[in-house]
């Protein structure tokens, strides 16, 4: 998992060199676990090292002028175009979320990247290819098991000692408002101000709007 730290920073780079807005670094171990603090930590500095050692932030286009970026990007470009008229003519967005278009999509891109790495067709240094028989084993986090009993104590106390009727009746207006046009955020705001938990107020949010089901796709 330490060669994505390498990963992780060309990433980076590439996205400042080609003028991102904002960006945000995944920790070494994310793929594995919950991230530890050290590899947040690293994360973190990888951003920093290339905005303020690097020099690349120096200039607003350092890569302008270059044809084959530029004939990247007109590809790159064309062939958004043309995914987002695939999505418009199967009837938008959320028709599509509705027939599985979009989860079809990820999953069969994922199986053709899975596919060449077993094919040895795209390399992934330390996994298919350059492997190494020492195997290293991160220092994941470990979650204090006792930590959801002590979570559960302290949600008991807070629903004793908050006004539960004020709770009841801002989690109605939410649910009132969850068949209107009115902005739900305030209300979001003024619920958990009154300690209204996450859990209550997406619970009502569940009851009147259903959830979502996955389309099964394979």
């Amino acid at each position: 998992p330490l060669n994505n730290l390498i990963r992780t920073t060309l990433q980076a780079m590439s996205a400042v060199l080609g003028g991102t807005q904002s960006l945000h670094t995944n920790s070494y171990d994310e793929a594995l676990a919950l991230p530890t603090e050290e590899s947040v930590e690293l994360a973190l500095r990888t951003q920093q090292i290339i905005a303020f050692e690097s020099g690349v932030a120096d200039t607003i286009d350092p890569l302008a002028g270059s044809y084959y970026i530029e004939a990247l990007t007109d590809r790159v470009e064309a062939e958004a175009m043309a995914y987002l008229r695939r999505i418009e003519d199967i009837g938008g967005a959320l028709v599509g979320i509705e027939q599985g278009f979009q989860q079809r999509e990820i999953q069969e891109s994922a199986y053709r990247l899975q596919k060449m790495a077993e094919t040895k067709d795209r390399i992934v240094v330390g996994v298919n290819d350059f492997v190494t028989d020492s195997m290293v084993e991160p220092d994941l986090m470990r979650v204090d098991p006792t930590l959801g009993k002590r979570r559960a104590k302290q949600l008991a106390a807070l629903r004793k000692r908050r006004d539960n009727a004020n709770v009841t009746r801002i989690l109605g207006r939410i649910r009132e408002a969850a068949h209107s046009d009115e902005n739900t955020m305030p209300l979001f705001i003024e619920a958990v101000e009154a300690y209204a938990t996450v859990g209550e107020i997406c619970a009502v949010l569940r009851e009147e709007w259903g959830e979502y089901q996955e389309v099964m796709t394979i």
